[in-house]
């Protein structure tokens, strides 16, 4: 067995090693809760910070890893993040406590059940011809260019969410929305849909708010673009490989 730690939401490492321990790095005592997140790898929840750790630079190490790590980080983060966020029941206040059988926190006062949560997002490139469409998110290091995302609203399709988010975002609309590929993403409990959609009319009129630029750009005059590990970029990827 081999473990990872959290507090407060975060995961934790050594300084100068793996935050991957082979032996288990709490004391029982030390230990609020355990969570299965893959094949022989728990999660110890520490009731107290350990002084020997420090929070773990989740998109620095998801940069590195390949697409087992890259679950297990991503599920271990997003309940960490749970696990921390509902001690109390949403319902009556009462203190939660864990499901003997389901991953879950249980209200022994009110009876009411509360899962990982999971959000789920739509993240888009759309094509036009043999160019594409990025834009520049307001949070964004400079000189950094994406496809473009948002949340599904209640009652909404994903291929509605599409649409909407890219009118909404750069004024445009779309078609031939078609679905790619998915990735969770635990920043913090969030579940990316990638799509392809075809630019189908509209001039390009950022918001201002979350998007304050965006462009049209050819396979061989690209900005710069986000991490390789991201859904995003795969997208970018998958397009400059001729797929669309």
């Amino acid at each position: 067995m081999q473990y990872l730690v959290s507090h407060g939401g975060r995961l934790l490492s050594a300084a100068d090693t793996e935050p991957l321990f082979d032996r288990q790095p709490l004391k029982e005592a030390e230990c609020e809760a355990q969570y299965p997140v893959a094949a022989d790898v728990c999660l110890l929840v520490a009731k107290a910070e350990p002084q020997v750790l420090i929070p773990l630079d989740l998109r620095s190490r998801l940069a590195l890893a390949d697409e087992a790590a890259f679950s297990m980080f991503s599920r271990a983060a997003q309940i960490a993040v749970w696990h921390d966020r509902h001690r109390f029941c949403g319902h009556c206040g009462s203190p939660t406590v864990s499901d003997s059988v389901d991953l879950a926190k249980l209200c022994p006062a009110c009876g009411l059940s509360v899962y990982p949560r999971i959000s789920p997002c739509i993240i888009v490139l759309v094509v036009d011809g043999e160019r594409c469409l990025l834009a520049r998110n307001a949070r964004f290091p400079v000189g950094r260019f994406s496809t473009l995302a948002g949340f599904i609203e209640a009652g909404e399709s994903a291929e509605a969410a599409v649409a909407r988010e890219i009118r909404e975002e750069v004024g445009v609309e779309v078609g031939n929305i078609r679905y790619v590929a998915s990735q969770a993403w635990p920043f913090p409990h969030s579940l990316m849909l990638g799509f392809f959609a075809d630019y189908a009319g509209g001039a390009l009129r950022p918001d201002g708010v979350e998007i304050t630029e965006a462009g049209w750009f050819s396979r061989d005059d690209l900005p710069g673009l986000p991490p390789r590990f991201s859904i995003s970029r795969q997208l970018i990827e998958r397009f400059l490989d001729g797929e669309r």
